[in-house]
């Protein structure tokens, strides 16, 4: 009988160390994980990371840290941890596969929002569509057409593909084509064509303008003029030099032709 209570004292000190160790190593270990989650929240928020992004992977350290706080006190504890951490990895393999798409939209708004190709309010053009950055969620982005429509790209895809943002520099180059007919004057064309740019209180004086002969074309001689603006000033611009070349050719007399082909009939025509 006495050797049974030895026996079971021996159990309880045993266990009892181990289980007091345990809930200490529990508490300090949970205490700890709190405090390194809730710095690494604070150096991202520091870094301008987006609230939503920054939360989130905290919440991933935090997490970590928990589970293993968790393994390490089961360990403490005396009770065999391999079959355990296995178990935990197939599950967390099953749950992978199955938010295979979603967890790649996520990497992918994680990418963006580290790298920032673009940033809320940029005209970006990707994915086929072009548009006016509205919002950039972990797991999609959100675009704004120039006709009032509402995009919403999935990240994984985004981040995987080439992007071009109109944004990122304060200045951007205005390329034109305006086709003249071949027996116009090719140098006034081009000297009505520079000045009027010139003119432009829009059309920065550096790098300057340049107008050229681009192209020989069936029906037409394409000129070639390049103006920078600031990138704000791009489409007005455009648009009404477009409009404003049209009328001085016209009041110049120089014609903008029409595509046409000359038909050549050999031999003898049957009536």
């Amino acid at each position: 009988m006495q050797e049974y209570l030895n026996q079971g004292k021996t159990l309880v000190i045993t266990y009892g160390t181990n289980l007091l160790l345990a809930l200490v190593l529990l508490f300090i270990g949970l205490r700890i994980a709190n405090l390194i989650s809730s710095r690494v929240k604070k150096v991202l928020m520091a870094r301008s990371i987006e609230a939503s992004l920054a939360s989130f992977l905290a919440s991933v350290v935090s997490w970590a840290l928990k589970a293993a706080v968790f393994i390490s006190t089961v360990h403490t504890m005396g009770f065999e941890t391999i079959s355990f951490v296995a178990i935990l990895g197939s599950a967390g393999l099953a749950v992978g596969l199955a938010l295979q798409g979603s967890l790649s939209n996520f990497a992918g708004g994680v990418i963006i929002l580290l790298l920032k190709p673009f940033k809320q309010g940029d005209f970006i053009t990707a994915q086929g569509y072009s548009g006016t950055v509205e919002s950039i969620s972990t797991f999609s982005t959100t675009l704004t057409t120039g006709d009032n429509k509402t995009i919403v790209i999935p990240n994984g895809p985004l981040a995987n593909s080439s992007i071009v943002n109109f944004s990122t520099k304060p200045t951007r180059r205005v390329d034109f084509v305006f086709g003249i007919g071949y027996g116009d004057d090719l140098k006034k064309a081009k000297t009505l064509i520079e000045d009027h740019l010139k003119s432009d209180s829009r059309v920065l004086a550096e790098p300057g303008v340049q107008v050229m002969v681009g192209e020989l074309a069936d029906s037409s001689v394409n000129i070639n003029a390049r103006a920078w603006v600031n990138s704000s000033d791009y489409w007005p611009l455009f648009w009404e030099t477009t409009e404003n070349m049209k009328l001085t050719f016209d009041r110049e007399g120089i014609s903008i032709p029409f595509p046409q082909r000359d038909v050549h009939h050999y031999g003898q025509v049957t009536q």
